[in-house]
This record gives structure tokens, sequence and C-alpha cells, in this order.
């Protein structure tokens, strides 16, 4: 088998190839990168993987037998197209499966609903590709939450529109592990799976971050249209109301779900006690 995953160059595809990389067969592992020469350093061969370019995609899929397609950044209604491109180069090239990392998330009513239209869309268009195919939805990187203390620091506060619902957040290695399976087991072909760690209210979060950190962090909660107006002044306003779109969804209780995790990978989740250590280590 040779594996292939696109956007080698971001943080969820550089893990998941590391991860491919260390499976003890030696199956050949490509990345496709919109720039190439961002995702060096890999050890492996990178070709053009451009989402805009279907015959490159269609070059750069040749010889591959499973792919996983990691979601676009653009516009929703771009990046379904853009899917496409993905799939259909993959059907032209003779690869036989594809794994989607698609998203969990409230399907109406908020500012992220319709980038979780969009993934559905690019989840219909998978399951109806006759190839073989499994789909992840991921709950919410813990990550940026971790990367962003000292703002929090500075502030004294976490505040967003959350309120008391709980999230089940997860990070790219658990992802990237839980991908790996998704991509080399026959025994997931044909689920959709979601992928996630326990769920936390932000309170936890913030004892979590004030028990790591050293900080004395409160939490504040704000109404949806003060998040999404304070979001957009710091990311302006196309990542600001999204960013916004998805704590309404925690509110909503759109993320508080047990997940998939330990079906797909044979073991549970990573526990955030256990996570938080990690950065103290």
């Amino acid at each position: 088998m040779t594996y292939a995953v696109t956007a080698a160059s971001g943080q969820l595809g550089q893990e998941i190839l590391r991860k491919l990389v260390a499976l003890p067969d030696g199956a050949p592992v490509v990345g496709l990168a919109r720039t190439p020469a961002k995702a060096q350093g890999l050890g492996i061969e990178i070709r053009p993987g451009d989402y805009e370019q279907p015959e490159a995609l269609r070059a750069s899929l040749d010889g591959v037998d499973a792919l996983i397609l990691i979601s676009g950044m653009e516009d929703p209604d771009a990046r379904i197209g853009q899917h496409r491109n993905v799939i259909e180069a993959a059907k032209a090239a003779g690869v036989r499966k594809i794994v989607y990392t698609s998203i969990q998330g409230p399907e109406g009513g908020t500012r992220f609903s319709p980038v979780v239209q969009s993934n559905r869309q690019t989840e219909a268009d998978i399951r109806a590709s006759g190839l073989e195919w499994a789909i992840g939805r991921n709950g919410i990187y813990i990550e940026p939450d971790v990367e962003y203390i000292d703002n929090y620091r500075a502030r004294g506060e976490i505040a967003n529109s959350a309120g008391t619902g709980k999230c089940g957040y997860t990070t790219r290695s658990e992802l990237a592990h839980a991908y790996v399976s998704l991509l080399t087991r026959p025994d997931h072909n044909g689920r959709t799976v979601d992928l996630n760690g326990t769920p936390i209210s932000q309170q936890q979060l913030v004892d979590h971050l004030n028990a790591t950190f050293g900080t004395e962090l409160g939490y504040r909660e704000m109404t949806a249209e003060e998040f999404v107006a304070d979001r957009s002044a710091e990311l302006g306003d196309f990542i600001g109301p999204i960013i916004g779109g998805i704590y309404q969804g925690i509110r909503l209780g759109a993320y508080d779900r047990a997940g998939d995790f330990a079906a797909v990978t044979g073991r549970p989740h990573q526990e955030w006690d256990a996570y938080f250590a990690t950065l103290n280590a």
C-alpha cells in the first residue's frame, strides 16, 4: 500500500504523516502540499497538492492506494468544489480509499453552521464516489487555548459565549493516531465517527490552565453577539464569526458527546489531566 495525505505543510497533516512513517510495515508515504517547499523535512516525497489544480492533483495521486483528505480552510462554498477536485482526481488516479477529516458542530443556527454544512456536503460526495471511505468528525482542538495563555494571562480571564456547555476537545496528536487507524484498517471502511476526548466545561478548562501555568484566570460568560464582536475585532470579519459560532455551538451542546475514539483506535482518548501534565514535563 502507498498512503498519501493532503495539506502536508499544516499541523494536522504533519502529525498524521509522522505517524504513518513510523508504522512498522514501512509502507510508502507521500505528502501533498499546495506549496511543496513548505512541507520539507519529513523524510518523504512531497508532491503538488493545490485543491484548485485538478490536473496536478491527478498526477500527484498516481500510484497512491489510500488518501487522507484534510478539509480545506477556504470559504464554505469554495471548499466544496475544492474537495470535489480532490475526490475526482483520486478516482481518476486509481486511488481505492479516501479518508476525510470532517468536523463536529451545529448544522444550523450559528455562524459556524455554513462551515459544518460544507463538510457534510463533502461527506456526501465521498459516500457517493464509489471509493472505499471512512470519515472522522473532529472535536475542537485544545491547543489554541494553550497557545493563547499569555493573552488570557494579560486579560485575567477566559471570556466567551460557551456558558456552561461542555466541549469534547481533542489534540492534533490524538487525531493523527485515529486517522492512521481509519486509513490503514479496512474494518473501519464505511464508518463515520466522532473523534474527541472527554467533554469539559469552560470552567474546567480554566482550572486546568491555572494548575498548569500558575495563572489565576476566571471564566466570564458573554452573549453570542458580544463574543462575535470581540473575535471579529481581533481576527477579522471572516474568522471572527466562525469562532463565535463554534462557542455558540458549545453552549447549545453540539460538542458534548462521548465520541468513538476508543472504538477507532483500541484505546481511550488521552485524559485532560494527563495531557496538561505533559505541558509541564
